[in-house]
């Protein structure tokens, strides 16, 4: 279901909008939900990443377990190579 929502606009950004719309062959509401769409879900995987970071600061906090930056970017670098390396494992 949806309902109509309204939003203040300055007019030269409404202006903007329209004259997008114009070029594109769409309505200016069509623009302005696109936009607000790819915004949240965009803010969304944000929002998600920055969770995990936190659990995994908090979980490296609790556990002490790590692996370097030098061991990542080794196993990275082998990547898709013959002699690959496996992911390194955690440690203290």
């Amino acid at each position: 279901m949806t309902r109509p929502t309204s939003i203040k606009l300055d007019d030269d950004l409404k202006g903007r909008i329209q004259q997008l719309a114009d070029a594109r062959q769409r309505s200016a509401h069509w623009l302005m939900r696109e936009a607000i769409e790819q915004y949240v879900k965009r803010e969304e995987r944000r929002e998600a990443l920055r969770q995990d970071a936190l659990n995994a600061w908090e979980d490296y906090q609790a556990t002490g377990l790590h692996a370097t930056a030098d061991e990542v970017e080794q196993w990275l670098v082998s990547w898709g190579k013959d002699d690959e390396v496996p992911a390194p494992s955690c440690h203290k």
